[in-house]
Protein backbone atom coordinates (compact mmCIF):
# COMPACT_ATOMS: atom_id res chain seq x y z
CA UNK A 1 0.00 0.00 0.00
CA UNK A 2 1.18 3.23 -1.16
CA UNK A 3 -0.68 5.51 1.20
CA UNK A 4 -3.34 4.81 3.63
CA UNK A 5 -5.35 7.25 5.38
CA UNK A 6 -7.93 6.29 7.35
CA UNK A 7 -10.42 8.06 9.52
CA UNK A 8 -8.21 11.28 9.54
CA UNK A 9 -9.95 14.08 12.52
CA UNK A 10 -8.04 17.06 12.77
CA UNK A 11 -9.59 19.94 14.93
CA UNK A 12 -8.40 23.25 15.97
CA UNK A 13 -10.08 23.96 19.33
CA UNK A 14 -13.79 23.38 18.69
CA UNK A 15 -13.56 24.00 15.29
CA UNK A 16 -13.43 20.28 13.12
CA UNK A 17 -11.16 21.29 10.14
CA UNK A 18 -10.73 17.32 8.81
CA UNK A 19 -14.00 15.32 9.58
CA UNK A 20 -13.03 11.42 8.61
CA UNK A 21 -10.76 11.31 5.76
CA UNK A 22 -9.31 8.53 4.09
CA UNK A 23 -7.27 7.86 0.91
CA UNK A 24 -5.77 4.40 -0.66
CA UNK A 25 -3.45 4.48 -3.23
CA UNK A 26 -2.60 0.83 -3.87
CA UNK A 27 -0.75 1.43 -7.63
CA UNK A 28 1.44 4.48 -8.79
CA UNK A 29 -1.03 7.40 -9.96
CA UNK A 30 -1.33 11.25 -9.63
CA UNK A 31 -4.27 12.31 -7.46
CA UNK A 32 -5.42 15.73 -7.17
CA UNK A 33 -6.73 17.40 -4.51
CA UNK A 34 -8.94 20.62 -5.11
CA UNK A 35 -11.52 22.94 -2.48
CA UNK A 36 -11.36 26.62 -1.80
CA UNK A 37 -8.65 28.30 0.34
CA UNK A 38 -9.49 27.25 3.93
CA UNK A 39 -11.03 24.07 3.48
CA UNK A 40 -8.66 22.07 4.65
CA UNK A 41 -6.31 20.97 1.95
CA UNK A 42 -2.66 21.58 3.58
CA UNK A 43 -3.83 20.59 6.84
CA UNK A 44 -4.05 17.23 5.18
CA UNK A 45 -0.69 17.35 3.85
CA UNK A 46 0.60 18.57 6.73
CA UNK A 47 -1.01 15.82 9.10
CA UNK A 48 0.15 13.28 6.31
CA UNK A 49 3.73 14.14 6.40
CA UNK A 50 3.49 14.32 10.29
CA UNK A 51 4.14 18.43 10.28
CA UNK A 52 0.55 18.55 12.32
CA UNK A 53 -0.45 16.30 14.85
CA UNK A 54 -4.09 15.17 14.55
CA UNK A 55 -6.65 13.80 17.28
CA UNK A 56 -8.21 10.66 15.26
CA UNK A 57 -6.96 8.25 12.77
CA UNK A 58 -3.96 6.41 11.03
CA UNK A 59 -1.85 7.43 8.06
CA UNK A 60 0.77 5.07 6.78
CA UNK A 61 2.48 5.76 3.92
CA UNK A 62 4.88 3.10 1.60
CA UNK A 63 3.94 0.41 4.37
CA UNK A 64 5.42 2.46 7.04
CA UNK A 65 4.01 4.58 9.84
CA UNK A 66 3.32 8.70 9.15
CA UNK A 67 6.19 9.01 11.94
CA UNK A 68 9.17 7.09 10.86
CA UNK A 69 11.90 9.38 10.07
CA UNK A 70 13.49 6.87 7.85
CA UNK A 71 10.24 7.29 5.27
CA UNK A 72 11.40 10.64 4.06
CA UNK A 73 14.54 9.40 1.95
CA UNK A 74 11.40 7.70 -0.36
CA UNK A 75 8.93 10.73 0.58
CA UNK A 76 8.90 14.14 -0.73
CA UNK A 77 6.96 17.22 0.04
CA UNK A 78 6.35 20.57 -1.59
CA UNK A 79 5.69 23.25 0.79
CA UNK A 80 5.35 26.97 0.12
CA UNK A 81 8.49 28.84 -0.48
CA UNK A 82 8.50 30.14 3.06
CA UNK A 83 10.41 26.91 3.88
CA UNK A 84 13.57 28.65 1.83
CA UNK A 85 16.41 30.52 3.33
CA UNK A 86 16.72 34.14 1.58
CA UNK A 87 20.45 34.16 2.30
CA UNK A 88 21.27 30.89 1.17
CA UNK A 89 21.72 29.90 -2.76
CA UNK A 90 19.43 27.39 -4.53
CA UNK A 91 22.55 25.26 -4.69
CA UNK A 92 22.88 25.47 -1.05
CA UNK A 93 19.29 24.00 -0.62
CA UNK A 94 20.26 21.58 -2.68
CA UNK A 95 23.50 20.40 -1.13
CA UNK A 96 21.87 20.51 2.46
CA UNK A 97 19.58 18.09 1.16
CA UNK A 98 22.26 15.67 -0.48
CA UNK A 99 24.12 15.73 2.96
CA UNK A 100 20.40 14.50 4.71
CA UNK A 101 19.86 12.01 2.32
CA UNK A 102 23.39 10.75 1.07
CA UNK A 103 23.39 11.88 -2.20
CA UNK A 104 26.07 12.76 -4.38
CA UNK A 105 26.41 16.57 -5.11
CA UNK A 106 26.81 15.00 -8.79
CA UNK A 107 23.24 14.99 -8.32
CA UNK A 108 23.33 19.25 -7.91
CA UNK A 109 23.31 19.52 -11.96
CA UNK A 110 21.40 17.09 -13.21
CA UNK A 111 18.42 18.36 -10.92
CA UNK A 112 18.82 21.79 -11.73
CA UNK A 113 19.01 21.20 -15.33
CA UNK A 114 16.05 19.25 -15.12
CA UNK A 115 13.62 21.70 -13.47
CA UNK A 116 15.70 24.56 -15.81
CA UNK A 117 17.11 26.47 -13.01
CA UNK A 118 20.85 25.92 -14.03
CA UNK A 119 21.55 29.72 -14.84
CA UNK A 120 20.53 31.38 -11.14
CA UNK A 121 21.15 27.91 -9.59
CA UNK A 122 24.31 29.80 -7.42
CA UNK A 123 22.18 33.20 -6.66
CA UNK A 124 21.15 34.04 -3.25
CA UNK A 125 16.95 33.22 -3.04
CA UNK A 126 16.19 36.44 -1.85
CA UNK A 127 16.94 37.75 -5.76
CA UNK A 128 14.63 35.31 -6.84
CA UNK A 129 11.06 35.95 -8.39
CA UNK A 130 8.05 33.46 -7.23
CA UNK A 131 8.18 30.95 -10.37
CA UNK A 132 11.92 30.25 -9.27
CA UNK A 133 11.27 29.79 -5.86
CA UNK A 134 8.79 27.47 -7.28
CA UNK A 135 12.15 25.93 -9.51
CA UNK A 136 13.64 25.65 -6.29
CA UNK A 137 10.85 24.08 -4.76
CA UNK A 138 10.60 21.57 -7.31
CA UNK A 139 14.29 20.48 -7.52
CA UNK A 140 14.33 19.66 -3.52
CA UNK A 141 11.58 17.35 -3.42
CA UNK A 142 12.52 15.61 -6.93
CA UNK A 143 16.77 15.20 -5.65
CA UNK A 144 16.01 12.12 -3.83
CA UNK A 145 14.05 10.19 -6.22
CA UNK A 146 11.40 9.78 -4.32
CA UNK A 147 8.21 7.08 -4.49
CA UNK A 148 5.74 9.16 -2.92
CA UNK A 149 5.53 12.70 -3.97
CA UNK A 150 3.09 15.62 -1.74
CA UNK A 151 2.90 18.62 -3.55
CA UNK A 152 1.12 22.01 -1.91
CA UNK A 153 0.17 24.61 -4.50
CA UNK A 154 3.34 23.64 -7.03
CA UNK A 155 2.05 25.57 -10.15
CA UNK A 156 1.60 28.81 -8.41
CA UNK A 157 3.48 31.80 -9.46
CA UNK A 158 4.38 29.78 -13.12
CA UNK A 159 4.54 31.52 -16.06
CA UNK A 160 2.75 29.23 -18.59
CA UNK A 161 5.95 27.72 -20.31
CA UNK A 162 7.06 26.67 -16.61
CA UNK A 163 3.88 25.18 -15.82
CA UNK A 164 4.02 23.05 -18.97
CA UNK A 165 7.63 21.85 -17.84
CA UNK A 166 6.16 21.29 -14.61
CA UNK A 167 3.06 19.74 -16.07
CA UNK A 168 5.53 17.01 -18.13
CA UNK A 169 8.19 16.37 -15.06
CA UNK A 170 5.52 14.87 -13.03
CA UNK A 171 4.23 13.27 -15.84
CA UNK A 172 7.73 11.54 -16.14
CA UNK A 173 7.84 10.91 -12.61
CA UNK A 174 4.44 9.30 -12.90
CA UNK A 175 6.03 7.19 -15.63
CA UNK A 176 9.23 6.36 -13.72
CA UNK A 177 6.46 4.43 -10.96
CA UNK A 178 6.41 7.77 -8.77
CA UNK A 179 2.98 8.45 -6.81
CA UNK A 180 1.60 12.02 -6.25
CA UNK A 181 -1.08 13.61 -4.48
CA UNK A 182 -0.79 17.65 -5.59
CA UNK A 183 -2.82 19.88 -4.21
CA UNK A 184 -4.17 23.38 -6.73
CA UNK A 185 -6.31 25.55 -7.89
CA UNK A 186 -5.68 25.09 -11.35
CA UNK A 187 -8.45 23.28 -12.94
CA UNK A 188 -6.98 23.27 -16.26
CA UNK A 189 -3.66 21.77 -15.39
CA UNK A 190 -5.46 19.49 -13.43
CA UNK A 191 -7.62 17.90 -15.97
CA UNK A 192 -3.98 17.83 -17.98
CA UNK A 193 -2.79 15.80 -15.02
CA UNK A 194 -5.09 13.30 -13.72
CA UNK A 195 -8.03 11.79 -13.82
CA UNK A 196 -8.85 10.82 -10.27
CA UNK A 197 -9.59 14.24 -8.32
CA UNK A 198 -10.61 14.66 -4.14
CA UNK A 199 -12.88 17.71 -3.90
CA UNK A 200 -12.52 18.82 -0.09
CA UNK A 201 -16.26 20.17 0.87
CA UNK A 202 -16.61 21.28 4.44
CA UNK A 203 -13.95 19.02 5.81
CA UNK A 204 -14.77 15.96 3.51
CA UNK A 205 -13.25 14.30 0.18
CA UNK A 206 -15.68 13.88 -2.72
CA UNK A 207 -13.63 10.90 -4.79
CA UNK A 208 -14.49 12.01 -8.36
CA UNK A 209 -12.98 10.06 -11.81
CA UNK A 210 -13.12 12.68 -14.89
CA UNK A 211 -13.72 9.74 -16.82
CA UNK A 212 -17.64 10.25 -15.64
CA UNK A 213 -17.49 14.01 -15.63
CA UNK A 214 -15.42 15.27 -18.17
CA UNK A 215 -16.50 16.60 -21.86
CA UNK A 216 -14.64 18.04 -24.45
CA UNK A 217 -14.26 21.68 -25.26
CA UNK A 218 -13.36 22.90 -28.77
CA UNK A 219 -11.44 26.14 -29.40
CA UNK A 220 -12.25 27.13 -33.20
CA UNK A 221 -10.09 29.64 -34.31
CA UNK A 222 -11.87 31.92 -37.81
CA UNK A 223 -11.02 34.02 -40.55
CA UNK A 224 -14.16 36.77 -39.84
CA UNK A 225 -15.71 36.72 -36.14
CA UNK A 226 -18.35 39.22 -36.71
CA UNK A 227 -19.34 36.72 -40.07
CA UNK A 228 -19.07 33.97 -37.43
CA UNK A 229 -21.19 35.29 -34.97
CA UNK A 230 -24.00 36.53 -36.58
CA UNK A 231 -24.56 32.77 -38.41
CA UNK A 232 -24.28 31.04 -35.27
CA UNK A 233 -26.93 33.69 -33.08
CA UNK A 234 -29.02 32.53 -36.25
CA UNK A 235 -28.99 29.13 -35.17
CA UNK A 236 -29.31 29.76 -31.92
CA UNK A 237 -25.90 27.80 -31.30
CA UNK A 238 -24.05 28.47 -28.12
CA UNK A 239 -20.57 29.80 -27.78
CA UNK A 240 -18.01 31.97 -26.44
CA UNK A 241 -15.54 34.53 -27.50
CA UNK A 242 -11.78 33.50 -26.11
CA UNK A 243 -9.82 35.61 -28.47
CA UNK A 244 -10.61 38.23 -31.06
CA UNK A 245 -10.67 35.33 -33.89
CA UNK A 246 -11.59 32.40 -31.18
CA UNK A 247 -14.86 30.93 -30.49
CA UNK A 248 -15.30 28.18 -27.63
CA UNK A 249 -17.76 25.51 -27.34
CA UNK A 250 -18.70 22.03 -25.59
CA UNK A 251 -19.22 19.27 -27.06
CA UNK A 252 -22.34 18.62 -24.58
CA UNK A 253 -23.82 21.76 -26.47
CA UNK A 254 -23.25 20.96 -30.18
CA UNK A 255 -21.08 18.44 -31.66
CA UNK A 256 -18.18 19.49 -33.37
CA UNK A 257 -19.19 18.70 -37.35
CA UNK A 258 -22.12 20.62 -36.73
CA UNK A 259 -20.49 23.48 -35.83
CA UNK A 260 -18.10 23.57 -38.74
CA UNK A 261 -21.43 23.40 -40.95
CA UNK A 262 -22.20 26.06 -39.37
CA UNK A 263 -19.50 28.37 -40.17
CA UNK A 264 -19.03 26.80 -43.39
CA UNK A 265 -22.53 27.44 -44.31
CA UNK A 266 -21.82 31.23 -43.71
CA UNK A 267 -18.05 31.18 -45.88
CA UNK A 268 -15.95 31.31 -42.50
CA UNK A 269 -13.32 29.56 -42.88
CA UNK A 270 -11.18 27.60 -39.88
CA UNK A 271 -7.74 28.54 -39.76
CA UNK A 272 -6.89 26.51 -36.35
CA UNK A 273 -9.31 23.74 -33.99
CA UNK A 274 -8.05 23.21 -30.37
CA UNK A 275 -9.26 21.01 -28.15
CA UNK A 276 -9.27 21.06 -24.21
CA UNK A 277 -10.39 18.25 -21.46
CA UNK A 278 -13.40 19.85 -19.66
CA UNK A 279 -13.98 17.62 -16.44
CA UNK A 280 -12.57 19.11 -13.16
CA UNK A 281 -14.09 22.95 -13.34
CA UNK A 282 -16.96 21.72 -14.02
CA UNK A 283 -17.55 19.73 -11.07
CA UNK A 284 -15.95 22.45 -9.00
CA UNK A 285 -18.59 24.41 -10.18
CA UNK A 286 -21.24 22.09 -9.30
CA UNK A 287 -20.02 21.54 -5.53
CA UNK A 288 -19.61 24.87 -4.58
CA UNK A 289 -21.87 27.10 -6.55
CA UNK A 290 -22.37 28.54 -3.23
CA UNK A 291 -18.88 30.08 -2.66
CA UNK A 292 -18.86 31.14 -6.40
CA UNK A 293 -21.74 33.19 -6.30
CA UNK A 294 -20.93 35.06 -3.26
Amino acid sequence: MIVDVSNLKKRYKKQMVLKGIDIKIETPQIIALVGPNGSGKTTLLNCMTNLLSFQEGEVTLLGKKHTDASLFHQVSYLQDNRILYGNLTGYDHLKFICSVQKIANSKIKEVAERVGMEKYLKKRVRNYSLGMKQHLLLAMVIINEPKLLLMDEPINGLDPTSAINMREILLELHKEGTSIIVSSHNLDEIDRLTNTIYFMKDGALLKESLKDISSKRYLVTVSDIEKAKKGLNERNISFSITDQLQLGFEETDIDLQSFIDSLNNNDVAITDIEVQKVGAEKRYRELFEEELSS
